[in-house]
């Protein structure tokens, strides 16, 4: 008989504990949504858009690389050349129109005391704007050229690391191919994905907290930046507890003032907590 109120107390204390835990995990779980996703980071192809031969590429593989840094350089040698010539053309005709317009204003004077006909003062006029017409043409020439040599070289438009060195000087690229593939620093964010009935949860501006599977690694704050407007199927790549035939949304999670250490397609846990009442949108 002791033993049996004995396991029954013991029992009954089990029970108690486990309603206990439940309902604080409960609660718990109503003051924060967990999911699950993989950070993203904005890359960039560089490539000329002229037709020329590679050369110079002073970055490997890895390298970090300052916005406005110098990255690579075609041969300019030919597009030298073509200004040059631009150039010259463009002087010929400046002195052309020049002489014209010194015959038209010899014209000008003489055919009002009848010293030249109309027609050749009229052949003048014509002949003046034709050069007018030419050196204009001369100067855009010019300036398509100048603008070619400009474009022979690449700078890097943001911070950012070479993910990958695609081109070595000596090759002959067209336009449009890449000569290096640069990972930018910023800005950084987590694509996650949350399930229909959690979406009315999540706003524009909600704040989060992004962690890395590092053990002791630094816990990233953010913010919730895009909240897509179509449903999708759940994403093969993407871990969870739902089926994935279910329809999800896909969320973009902004981290701020990251550092170097969230790297492209990086498994994070964001938690969003629910207890903010404040939907504006960060400004």
């Amino acid at each position: 008989m002791r033993r049996l109120i004995l396991f029954l107390i013991l029992f009954s204390l089990l029970l108690a504990g486990t309603a206990i835990y439940l309902r604080e995990e409960r609660k718990s779980s109503t003051k924060q949504l967990t999911l699950y996703g993989n950070v993203d980071v904005r890359q960039v192809d560089l490539g000329f858009r002229l037709s020329a031969r590679v050369d110079e590429m002073p970055f490997q593989e890895g390298d970090y690389v300052q916005k406005g840094t110098f990255m690579a350089r075609l041969d300019q040698q030919p597009f030298l050349d073509r200004v040059r010539e631009a150039q010259a053309s463009r002087d010929a005709v400046a002195t052309s129109l020049a002489n014209a317009e010194k015959i038209l204003k010899r014209r000008e004077e003489l055919v009002a005391k009848g010293g030249v006909s109309k027609e050749d003062y009229d052949n003048a006029i014509s002949s003046h704007r034709v050069y007018q017409a030419n050196l204009a043409q001369a100067e855009a020439a010019l300036g398509v050229t100048l603008t070619d040599l400009k474009d022979t070289e690449i700078f890097a438009p943001n911070d950012g690391t070479i993910l990958t060195r695609i081109r070595e000087p000596g090759a002959v690229v067209k336009p449009a191919d890449a000569v290096y593939t640069l990972s930018l620093i910023s800005p950084v964010w987590v694509r996650a994905f949350v399930s229909e009935p959690q979406l009315g949860l999540i706003y524009p501006g909600m704040p989060a907290e992004i962690h890395t599977d590092t053990p002791g690694s630094k816990v990233y704050t953010g913010h919730v930046g895009f909240i897509s407007p179509v449903a999708e199927f759940t994403p093969k790549s993407v871990e969870t507890t739902q089926l994935r035939t279910d329809l999800v949304y896909r969320l973009r999670i902004i981290a701020d003032n990251p550092d170097q250490f969230l790297k492209q397609g990086m498994p994070v846990t964001v938690v969003l907590p629910l207890h903010h009442q404040d939907r504006e949108a960060p400004r």
